[in-house]
């Protein structure tokens, strides 16, 4: 054990293996609904050896083919945490933000799947998992509630300037900032660089599987579905609902919205446009332009991204190449609308996949590339019944991820990356 001091005061932080570890630090307070707050000073020797509570969150709908995220971790709304990972050498390094997935419904940051480990190693970074408030709790709150929307973009947004003001106590550059993140994380990438509050928080991005098919214009859907809450709850003070009546209430909206079509089915909650910190649609094309102006991108996705979704919906099947639909095309037209706004983009696929994988190269594979060890994805069925992956692949790949966050576009290979 070893200690860090912070701004607000000391932490208590472990050393292992060459690396540093800080778990389940508090960037933020939040009273249910409202926008968070910094964390506030603290006397004595804070303890930051053990992982933080992640979002209250009905289990996730991908379990069966990633193994559950949870284990081990409790459940809490006061789930404003991160972690740190860093060489417990650390000088000036590139810092990666990783913001995790589950369509805005799950997951945690926190997670022993995402342990960043083999990333900060094998890429001389520092990175920060960020867990932030998720489903009713984090974007849309039922009518009476005093806010509740984009919460959780706001709840990541305080976690970057968490970043900029703590990091360089464990050897991290706050200059360069690459934040990364995958599925609802990569669809949160994007929706942090259009927004203001974020500028000059993070200089690069990887968006990876970002669903950016389905589109933002999810106005009309989030009313019924705010009146779906409403009648869930028959009339409970959502201020004074448990935590279960808000779930049950959450599935309820869901469960109303998967009928109205691919929207409403793979990710009906989701960052509105028009609501703090977003612009309006109207106001993007501005947006867009200057976020290119600042930041540098790499976008892609996995060649079978969508086979899960039409394994758990087999309407979909009937939508001609939904993996190009809904990821591909959009990543690809992402990275050339950012080029011909003068900005720098690159895009990747992940083709890998064992011979044995029930789904090829589906959402999520690319995952324990980046993170984790081989026991924390033993019970991955994505992987197959041998639970293997290609240990080379594994290390060019986050020696790319690491290589763009410490030198941007210009250390990629190519303009448009293939793996596997």
């Amino acid at each position: 054990m070893t200690k860090r001091q912070l701004p607000g005061g000391t932490v208590r932080v472990e050393e292992d293996g060459g690396l540093m570890r800080a778990r389940g630090l508090r960037y933020g307070t939040a009273a249910r609904f409202t926008r968070a707050q910094p964390t506030a000073p603290w006397d004595g020797v804070l303890d930051a050896t053990r992982a933080g509570a992640a979002c209250p969150q009905r289990p996730s709908r991908m379990n069966w083919m990633t193994g559950p995220l949870l284990d081990g971790l409790t459940m809490d709304e006061d789930c404003l945490v991160l972690s740190v990972t860093a060489p417990a050498d650390a000088r000036g390094l590139p810092v990666m933000v990783w913001l995790h997935g589950g369509a805005y419904v799950s997951g945690s940051g926190e997670s022993p799947k995402y342990d960043p480990a083999p990333l900060a190693r094998d890429g001389d970074v520092v990175v920060v998992n960020v867990s932030y408030r998720l489903g009713t709790f984090g974007y849309l709150a039922p009518p009476g509630a005093p806010d509740g929307v984009n919460l959780g973009l706001t709840d990541q947004i305080l976690a970057l300037k968490w970043v900029r003001d703590n990091i360089s106590a464990f050897g991290g550059d706050p200059a360069n900032v690459t934040v990364f993140g995958q599925s609802a994380g990569g669809d949160s990438v994007v929706k942090l660089m259009l927004t203001e509050e974020a500028c000059g928080l993070f200089h690069r991005a990887i968006a990876q599987s970002a669903p950016l098919g389905l589109g933002d214009e999810r106005a009309d859907l989030a009313v019924a579905m705010r009146s779906a809450l409403a009648d869930a709850l028959a009339g409970v003070d959502p201020l004074r609902a448990t935590t279960q009546q808000l779930l049950d209430a959450q599935a309820a909206a869901a469960s109303w919205a998967q009928p109205v079509g691919m929207l409403g089915t793979l990710m009906p909650f989701a960052p509105l446009l028009g609501h703090d910190p977003l612009p309006s649609s109207a106001d993007l094309p501005g947006h867009f332009a200057d976020a290119a102006s600042r930041i540098e991108l790499l976008v892609g996705h996995t060649r079978d991204d969508a086979a899960p979704f039409v394994a758990m919906h087999p309407e979909f099947a009937e939508t001609p190449d939904l993996t190009e639909l809904v990821f591909g095309a959009p990543a690809d037209e992402l990275a050339g609308q950012w080029n011909d706004l003068g900005g720098q983009a690159a895009t990747y696929r992940f083709d890998w996949a064992p011979d044995d994988a029930p789904l090829g190269a589906c959402h999520c594979l690319e995952l324990p590339f980046l993170f984790g060890s081989a026991q924390a994805w033993a019970d991955a069925a994505m992987l197959g019944p041998n639970r293997r992956i290609d240990d080379a692949l594994a290390v060019e790949i986050r020696t790319c991820w690491a290589g763009f966050a410490h030198h941007g576009i210009d250390a990629l290979p190519a303009r448009s990356l293939r793996f596997g």
